[in-house]
């Protein structure tokens, strides 16, 4: 039998505080997710000042880079130079903005974080925080 690791409520809560705390003490507001290997749900945040869409953008941001095993911008990059649709993955849910981050421990795809609700830059940086934090 085939047994793989992935990301636990605790630490997926780590995540997640870390990244509240972050945008409360910088006066932001965004969605967060954090998915299991499978790009699910594992736990979510929403701050207050939160842009509507940026909910199940963070969630389709963590679920494309867990699926892929790439930030989820290298999936947009990869679709406009090498000229095919994020359709081409066969599934409505993968977008190609930064914000989506897979979680590889071992080698292995863990799970994935995902930001939406600022700039491209400042969803990466948050979810490379949140990241971060299971090192502590």
């Amino acid at each position: 039998m085939h047994i793989r690791p992935e990301i636990g409520h605790s630490e997926a809560r780590r995540i997640i505080n870390v990244v509240a705390d972050t945008m409360e003490a910088r006066g932001v507001g965004a969605a967060v997710a954090v998915v299991d290997p499978n790009g699910e749900l594992v736990a979510f945040f929403r701050s207050d000042g939160c842009p509507l869409p940026s909910i199940n953008i963070a969630a389709n941001k963590a679920y494309g880079a867990a699926r892929e095993g790439v930030p989820s911008k290298t999936l947009g990059d990869r679709s406009r130079d090498e000229g095919f649709p994020l359709t081409y993955y066969g599934d409505l849910r993968y977008v190609g903005w930064g914000g989506g981050l897979p979680i590889i421990v071992d080698g292995a795809v863990v799970g994935a974080v995902g930001v939406s609700g600022l700039t491209e830059t400042e969803d990466v940086e948050l979810a490379q925080l949140g990241i971060a934090s299971l090192d502590s």
